[in-house]
């Protein structure tokens, strides 16, 4: 019997925990590049990049190779019993692109949540305080200290009870939403006032660019602000780049374009392809204030991954990418800025790079009913989408960073085919 997507998703209701979700009922046979095949053979272009996560394409030639290379060679010795010198290659060089004047030093893990976990351990450990202030419609990861600095409950943690103590969220700016750069310091100083000294705070944690938040960025102005209050009270700045990193933005990681550094940077997704692997980078001082076994896990810094991620650091180089991220970004920015000419429902396209947001409102309220429609009918369209924000009311566009302009354009036009269906109805 063939396989059907309808077939399949009977037998992921059947085995796969309730809890696991799917935004398409698709199953992917084969992909490459920017295109998607299912099982019955439908193609897709590829508009989500596994979240962000394929910023080179599915299954990049010269990634493709580097794991092979490396799978003829050993899959795994655990970086922690047996070294090897893919794992120190890739700390070099994320030493290297992480924004910051000073030395620095990382450390592999396999997930965004753990690197945002390992990241409070260190900043717990140099500055001796156990509080962290997060921000409104942050998401940090599902792992449970990671869920606790998470800004958005449902679905993330709806049902779990409450979240581990120590976290305070502040307000995230969002001029769209009323929240100006000055309500987001005021809002630290309450907490300052209210629940937690300066001195009980190890970490300031947030995303340059809010990812599942609805891809609000940062302004270099509010990021000095945090930058020069962080210096002040000894507590350490964390930039989640999860997201943002390998290139989403138009430059390797966000704060490139902040005008700061970080003290600590996460980072995970697309630095390596498709494959698992992430990693904090911080000052040198910083990282080495845990001792030896205290970071870590069995596949952290898995040799497969590490060779994808110097591959995918060779292909940034060799194919001009983070041009070609700023140079699609302006690309989709421009088409779906003439639509919102002719759809007041758009009420704000925005993003750095290729890292694209279209949020939808309806008489000055979030119109997230909008969303699950265009989803729909662009993947009946043959175009997959994704959805995002505090309320449902934002597509995201994250298509690989390689795709050729022609199937970029085709996406577009599949784009006003569906606002067609669903807004200008």
């Amino acid at each position: 019997m063939s396989l059907t997507n309808d077939s399949l998703m009977v037998r992921r209701r059947a085995a796969v925990a309730g809890g696991v979700g799917q935004i398409h009922p698709v199953f992917t046979e084969r992909a490459e590049n920017a295109t998607v095949w299912d099982v019955e053979g439908r193609e897709y272009i590829d508009f989500a990049g596994g979240i962000a996560v394929l910023n080179t394409g599915h299954l990049h030639p010269k990634v493709k190779a580097a794991v092979a290379e490396q799978l003829d060679k050993f899959s795994h010795t655990c970086f922690m019993v047996m070294g090897y010198e893919s794992y120190v290659s890739v700390c070099e060089k994320l030493n290297h692109l992480v924004p910051g004047d000073f030395a620095k030093k990382s450390a592999l893990f396999t997930s965004g949540s753990e690197a945002v976990e390992n990241a409070i351990k260190v900043a717990r450990a140099y500055t001796k305080r156990a509080g962290v202030i997060a921000f409104t419609s942050g998401y940090h990861g599902r792992t449970m200290a990671a869920l606790a600095l998470t800004g958005k409950v449902a679905p993330y943690s709806k049902g779990m009870g409450l979240m581990q103590a120590n976290v305070f969220r502040a307000e995230y700016p969002c001029a769209l939403h009323g929240v100006s750069e000055d309500d987001a310091m005021a809002s630290i100083e309450r907490i300052f006032k209210n629940d937690a000294e300066p001195s009980d705070i190890a970490a300031i944690i947030l995303e340059p660019v809010q990812g599942e938040g609805g891809f609000y960025a940062a302004n270099p102005s509010f990021m000095k602000r945090l930058r020069e209050l962080c210096d002040r009270e000894g507590i350490m700045l964390i930039a989640d780049e999860v997201q943002t990193g390998a290139g989403r933005t138009g430059t390797f990681f966000a704060m490139e374009q902040m005008g700061v550094a970080a003290d600590i940077t996460t980072f995970a997704k697309s630095i390596a392809g498709g494959f698992p692997l992430s990693g904090i980078t911080g000052r040198a001082e910083v990282m080495d204030a845990i001792g030896p076994g205290g970071l870590g896990g069995t596949y952290g810094g898995s040799p497969l991954a590490c060779a994808a991620a110097l591959a995918v650091i060779e292909v940034f180089e060799e194919e001009k990418l983070l041009e070609r991220s700023n140079a699609i970004g302006q690309t989709i920015k421009a088409a779906i800025g003439e639509l919102a000419g002719r759809y007041p429902q758009i009420a704000e396209v925005r993003g750095l790079g290729s890292m694209i947001a279209i949020e939808l409102m309806e008489n000055g309220k979030p119109a997230p009913e909008y969303c699950p429609q265009v989803l729909t009918e662009a993947r009946n369209r043959g175009l997959i989408l994704l959805s995002c924000g505090t309320y449902g009311n934002v597509l995201r566009i994250l298509v690989p960073i390689t795709a050729p302009d022609a199937q970029i354009q085709r996406g577009l036009e599949i784009m006003a085919e569906c606002f067609e269906a669903v807004l200008g109805k």
